[in-house]
């Protein structure tokens, strides 16, 4: 079922995440295997990814027989079911998955999920009340992405207090202790940007720094 020539993606539980994550894939124009036990739930996926199959990913045979191990990245996105998570995982370790992706339900779950040998761990509802929290908190902030305990990064959009001046004057690197990876300007990003460049009303800035320092930096221009 997996082809050699483009990356492959199989996204086990068609909840709202895994549904979601495997369109968002699909829409990128990757091949994607859509699993899941409810075999209403493959229906309604059929025609949004490559293939959708109704199988139980706690049963080894099945995902044998679907050559799950050929499959570059797969993501255990089961909903409820701790139980089921974990076995899944497991089997998946065992068949030799080069890369698995759980989505865990709390921490003591994400625990278990790493010392089984889960290849990363992502807490969907955790991360996406800390990006809402962000925005709320700083109206400048478009997206929030947590890369590890200690370091984040920001698409903030520039307030007025920052227009016309450059990143010179700014000091962010300085003042924050943050770095300007990135200025995106309508549909342009630009990686390395000059610190003499003046940022216009619509620019918007890629910045890396550890957590405490990006809140401070986000808090400071809130208000601009």
């Amino acid at each position: 079922m997996a082809h050699a020539n483009k990356k492959q993606f199989a996204v086990i539980g068609m909840g709202r995440f895994g549904l979601s994550v495997a369109t968002a894939l699909s829409n990128m124009g990757l091949d994607v295997l859509a699993i899941d036990a409810d075999e209403h739930r493959t229906q309604m996926v059929a025609n949004l990814v490559t293939h959708a199959v109704s199988a139980d990913s706690t049963d080894e045979e099945a995902l044998r027989a679907l050559g799950i191990r050929n499959f570059d990245v797969v993501v255990v996105a089961i909903g409820e079911d701790i139980q089921a998570s974990i076995l899944t995982t497991l089997i998946l370790k065992d068949l030799g998955s080069p890369l698995i992706v759980v989505k865990a339900q709390n921490e003591l779950h994400g625990k278990v999920l790493q010392k089984i040998g889960a290849d990363k761990v992502i807490y969907p509802e955790r991360d996406m009340g800390l990006r809402v929290a962000h925005h709320l908190t700083s109206p400048n902030v478009l997206d929030y992405i947590e890369l590890s305990d200690e370091y984040s990064i920001v698409e903030m959009r520039v307030s007025a207090e920052m227009v016309g001046k450059n990143l010179i004057e700014l000091d962010i690197r300085a003042r924050f202790g943050c770095n300007v990876m990135a200025i995106k300007r309508g549909a342009r990003m630009n990686i390395s940007p000059s610190a003499a460049e003046r940022l216009t009303t619509d620019d918007v800035l890629v910045i890396v720094g550890e957590k405490n320092d990006l809140t401070k930096l986000e808090l400071a221009y809130a208000e601009a």
